[in-house]
């Protein structure tokens, strides 16, 4: 039997067999002897034996637990993060298997994090080098460009195709932006500097970014909220979130529509809301807006490149919060944003 193979529960069972053999031998041999008070130590036999019994499996069971709480302590030091985690398995026996079994498997898990901070770092060093590549040539054609708008003079097709020229290099130049942003999260190379950062705050300069827009494209552009409600965040990357959501909003709303932000802080909830009065997300693309480069077969929209909710998802996962969009076609978008406010128990 395996179970034998166990050093300790074979000594237990031993143990056990011993002493039921001493007491029968003990009771044969009062059996035949004229002993006063037989009686009396033929009774007191059982119990004795018994506590006997109950003493062997006691000792054998506390080394057991200790032997079991050792192992939990050095899982929780693991996934505390020690790397050097080991259970001692150097017995025979079904538990020093599975102790084996868990060291390979930390064996396993560690080969994987190394290679995935390897992936990481690879990953890190490709996208500087990208960025570094890419932002000459941008650069350069920037200023060509602004070169032709000069030269351009009382020409309305140069004129023309220099401000669209303008308009795809700022295109090429938000896409590669937002490239190497939702690389770096997914790389876990992006640096989340958190700390407590008042939402009034952050609205007003996202307010500021969009009012000449709303102001060219005639929308109303509507902020209201809790002037005292805060968050833990990284300002910079929680505004380039909603800032996306926000730039959403606009590219799906016409002349006269209403863009409403709102936010708020509840128990156990900070919320921010973005509303729309624009045309809508049609239902089938609604389960598919945060993923990248998704193109519905609805839209009109030339302008995206559908990466700004995925990076926006990105962001909010980034910090534990929750985004969902609710809307109705020709009756607009809400884009509710949920952070749970960490408990001081």
């Amino acid at each position: 039997m395996k179970i034998l193979a166990d050093r300790k529960i074979k000594g237990l069972f031993c143990s056990v067999i011993f002493i039921t053999v001493i007491f029968f031998l003990c009771r044969a041999a009062l059996e035949g002897m004229q002993v006063k008070y037989r009686q009396v130590f033929m009774a007191a036999s059982f119990p004795v034996m018994g506590l006997l019994i109950l003493a062997v499996m006691f000792r054998y069971f506390r080394k057991q637990n200790a032997l079991l709480e050792d192992a939990v302590q050095r899982i929780r030091e693991y996934a505390k993060g020690s790397g050097e985690v080991r259970l001692v398995c150097d017995e025979e026996g079904e538990l020093y298997r599975l102790f084996h079994e868990v060291n390979t498997l930390v064996n396993i898990l560690n080969a994987h994090a190394e290679n995935e901070r390897r992936a990481k770092t690879f990953i890190k060093e490709t996208i500087s080098d990208i960025s570094h590549q890419l932002k000459t040539p941008l650069a350069a054609l920037e200023i060509y460009n602004g070169i032709m708008q000069e030269e351009a003079g009382e020409s309305p097709s140069l004129k023309e195709f220099a401000a669209l020229s303008e308009q795809e290099l700022d295109r090429i130049e938000s896409l590669v932006q937002n490239l190497l942003k939702i690389a770096k999260l997914d790389a876990g190379t992006a640096v989340m500097e958190k700390r407590m950062e008042n939402l009034s705050e952050m609205m007003d300069k996202i307010e500021r970014s969009f009012r000449y827009r709303a102001k060219q494209e005639k929308k109303r552009l509507q902020f209201s909220g809790d002037a005292k409600a805060a968050l833990f965040c990284d300002r910079e990357w929680m505004t380039e979130a909603v800032s996306n959501i926000v730039n959403n909003a606009f590219d799906h709303t016409g002349e006269g529509d209403t863009i409403s932000i709102e936010w708020r802080q509840r128990a156990p909830l900070v919320q921010i809301t973005i509303k729309d009065s624009g045309k809508g997300i049609h239902p089938e693309d609604l389960p598919h807006i945060f993923k990248r480069f998704y193109r519905s077969r609805f839209s009109q929209d030339t302008r995206g490149i559908g990466l700004g909710l995925p990076l926006a998802k990105a962001v909010i996962d980034a910090h534990s919060g929750v985004v969902e969009a609710d809307s109705e076609p020709g009756r607009g978008t809400v884009f509710t944003i949920d952070f749970l406010i960490p408990s001081k128990l």
